[in-house]
């Protein structure tokens, strides 16, 4: 008769814990991503490559010599050209 009795008190136990586990209810809320936020190459005025950049357009080497060709100004150099020893 003893096990009988312990049987159904742990078999009712088990059921009666099944139906608290049920009406627990835990919610973890992480929250919406972070934006992603991309940031612009800053502009370099001069050359890139043979092209150069004035801040408003690219020219190509030979539109750039004709549209900032001083004559007779032969202190006249390209901007970077300097540093580089080009003048």
């Amino acid at each position: 008769m003893k096990y009988p009795l312990l049987a159904t008190l742990v078999a009712s136990l088990g059921i009666g814990l099944s139906g608290v586990a049920n009406a627990v209810n835990v919610d973890v809320n992480i929250g919406t991503p972070a934006p992603v936020v991309v940031a612009q190459a800053p502009v370099v005025i001069g050359w890139h490559g043979d092209r150069y950049y004035d801040g408003h357009r690219y020219w190509e080497r030979q539109e750039w010599e004709e549209h900032h060709h001083h004559h007779g100004d032969h202190g006249h150099c390209p901007p970077g050209h300097a540093k580089k020893g080009e003048c």
